[in-house]
């Protein structure tokens, strides 16, 4: 066949399918949920065509649209960790902060939460128990109510135990706007703390390793801390939290939707020693391990000083860092300075370093 014909049948084969290529992935794996490139190949080539409406082409953590006079930010997320339990927190404290986080960076103050609870038939009722109790104190640390939800019960050994889908909605004020395409060249990126925490804890459980100190996931609310930097007047030009695929996988998403490039420092990137280790030993990079209680936010350079300020006044922030700037527009692309002093592209994963891992 000539190479005209067999880009014909391609061609064919792909019109006649489905959107995604069947020649490559006739079915799903584990890296389509892992925030990289399938991820992003299965949102842009299935989802959005199907699904197409502005709010959903926007790309943000957040669906935002106008109800009367009010401008308001709706987001989803689903929990499958594996395991439920790890140090820092649980799938019910992950639940719910995830969701908020979510919210947060968009610039919205979280208001109410749905709570979706799919349970495996012999799940133990103490240990429901304890996930309940988990997402009340965490919706409380938020200051957001859980006022609606669902439950359904799977045969047992068709399902993991449990899994929890949250929803939440909450309200914008009229002069924020945050958001991707109000990166700037000149822009300073700064990152709230320390990265790959949670996706290292959770490894750790999972596979039972044992280091020298204990790994905590950095699992924790964005909220009070964003409402902080907000009212302080700081000119955020853009945020996001960071989940699957880590900080990498955020910042490449920003340049890609502001056109962006972007420069990194990779000695001002905190992790810490334990995480910077297990990554070594495990083979991972730490800047594409999932976080949970981080965001990377845009502010001008004349900012900086006065978001640091406001960031590192709360506990989940003390390690907050300028880790880099926005060089020009036009040109999507992230590079990062290496100790040696060479730059390294980060592009999107394949493949999956860490499944089932939110």
């Amino acid at each position: 066949m000539k190479p005209a014909d067999t880009e014909n049948a391609d061609s064919l084969i792909t019109g006649l399918a489905c959107p995604i290529p069947i020649v490559d992935y006739p079915h799903v794996v584990l890296a389509h949920g892992g925030g990289g490139r399938l991820t992003r190949q299965l949102i842009e080539d299935m989802f959005q065509p199907a699904f197409d409406n502005p709010a959903l082409a926007a790309q943000n953590d957040s669906a935002v649209f106008e109800v009367g006079s009010s401008r308001l930010a709706f987001t989803t997320d689903s929990h499958v960790i594996s395991p439920i339990d790890y140090p820092g927190g649980d799938i019910g404290r992950l639940a719910v902060f995830g969701t908020v986080n979510d919210l947060a960076v968009c610039g919205a103050r979280p208001l109410y939460l749905s709570a979706g609870l799919i349970l495996e038939e012999g799940f133990p009722m103490d240990h429901l128990w304890r996930i309940v109790c988990s997402m009340r104190d965490a919706a409380r640390e938020a200051n957001v109510r859980i006022v609606t939800g669902d439950t359904k019960v799977v045969d047992k050994g068709k399902g993991d135990g449990i899994y929890i889908n949250t929803s939440g909605i909450g309200l914008i004020g009229a002069s924020i706007e945050p958001g991707p395409e109000n990166i700037e060249p000149g822009d300073a990126v700064l990152i709230s703390g320390d990265v790959g925490r949670h996706g290292v804890a959770v490894m750790a459980v999972r596979e039972g390793l044992e280091f020298e100190t204990e790994i905590v996931s950095d699992c924790g609310s964005l909220v009070a801390m964003v409402a902080e930097l907000l009212a302080s007047g700081v000119p955020v030009h853009c945020m996001r939290d960071l989940t699957r695929g880590g900080m990498a996988t955020a910042i490449i998403e920003l340049a890609e939707q502001s056109s962006s490039r972007i420069e990194l420092e990779g000695d001002q990137i905190p992790v810490k020693p334990g995480v910077r280790g297990a990554c070594e030993i495990l083979g991972l990079d730490p800047l594409y391990v999932a976080c949970e209680g981080r965001m990377v936010l845009f502010v001008p350079e004349d900012a900086v000083e006065q978001a640091l300020a406001v960031l590192r006044r709360h506990p989940i922030g003390e390690d907050a860092a300028v880790i880099g700037r926005v060089t020009e527009n036009g040109r999507a692309k992230v590079t990062v300075r290496t100790e040696i002093g060479t730059h390294r592209l980060l592009t999107l994963l394949s493949g999956e370093q860490l499944p089932r891992i939110c």
